[in-house]
């Protein structure tokens, strides 16, 4: 069965950078589109970004767009979210996605505090 393991989160200040990275499995990883979302305290679920199956086209929500870069390596199975210049509205749990067979990872928790 599909499965999709996110980490990378943590506490980072203002202005800092992490890296997200997602392992999947149970699944041909380079025939589909993967994607990233976020849910804050209190707020839905949001879209961050999604990726071709090639990696050659990518999609990000207005909020990220130039600080959060989306990338995959279909050699590994592997998606990562290169986050920069964080701010605290930053601040959810991220999840891995694959939207087209409704399969999520478990989350993996982003703090941006100083």
């Amino acid at each position: 069965q599909v499965q999709l393991v996110e980490s990378g989160g943590g506490l980072v200040q203002p202005g800092g950078s992490l890296r997200l990275s997602c392992a999947a499995s149970g699944f041909t990883f380079s025939w589909y589109v993967m994607s990233w979302y976020r849910q804050a305290p209190r707020k839905e679920r949001e879209f961050i970004a999604n990726i071709n199956p090639g990696g050659t086209i990518t999609n990000y929500a207005d909020s990220v767009k130039g600080r959060f870069t989306i990338s995959r390596d279909n050699t590994k199975n592997m998606v990562y979210l290169q986050m920069n210049s964080l701010i605290p509205d930053d601040t959810a749990v991220y999840y891995c996605a694959l939207r087209s067979r409704e399969s999520w990872g478990q989350g993996t928790q982003v703090t941006v505090s100083s």
